[in-house]
């Protein structure tokens, strides 16, 4: 059965720094592609960073470039997402997913073309 768990969310001031965790069940991490995604209150499911597969290509949003790094340790099963510099406009839940299948059309950034979800970790930036 495939799942994803997000960790290591909280309560942080501004200009502080969390590392996000996504650990992953029942497939094979280094064959996929893994994005991650936040919502805020009364806003759209937005994509934050994106990993692929085998190259372990990254891309992020034009809102976190700079601030934040996505990486993977396949031999964990586990997808990091470090934050570091982080504003109020940083909070949000968020999430990471899988794509459907290993191959075809990178799901990047289109939440719709993704099949998996964890059930999020919650990030508050606030002093």
């Amino acid at each position: 059965q495939v799942q994803l768990v997000e960790s290591g969310g909280g309560l942080v001031q501004p200009g502080g720094s969390l590392r996000l965790s996504c650990t992953t069940f029942g497939f094979t991490l280094p064959y996929y592609g893994i994005g991650w995604f936040r919502q805020a209150p009364g806003k759209e499911r937005e994509g934050v960073s994106y990993i692929s597969s085998s190259a372990g290509n990254t891309y992020y949003a034009d809102s976190v470039k700079g601030r934040f790094t996505i990486s993977r340790d396949n031999a964990k099963s586990t997808v990091y997402l470090q934050m570091n510099s982080l504003r109020p406009e940083d909070t949000a839940v968020y999430y990471c997913a899988r794509r459907p299948l290993p191959m075809g059309t990178m799901p990047w950034p289109d939440a719709r073309k993704y099949a998996y979800w964890g059930q999020g970790t919650q990030v508050t930036v606030s002093s």
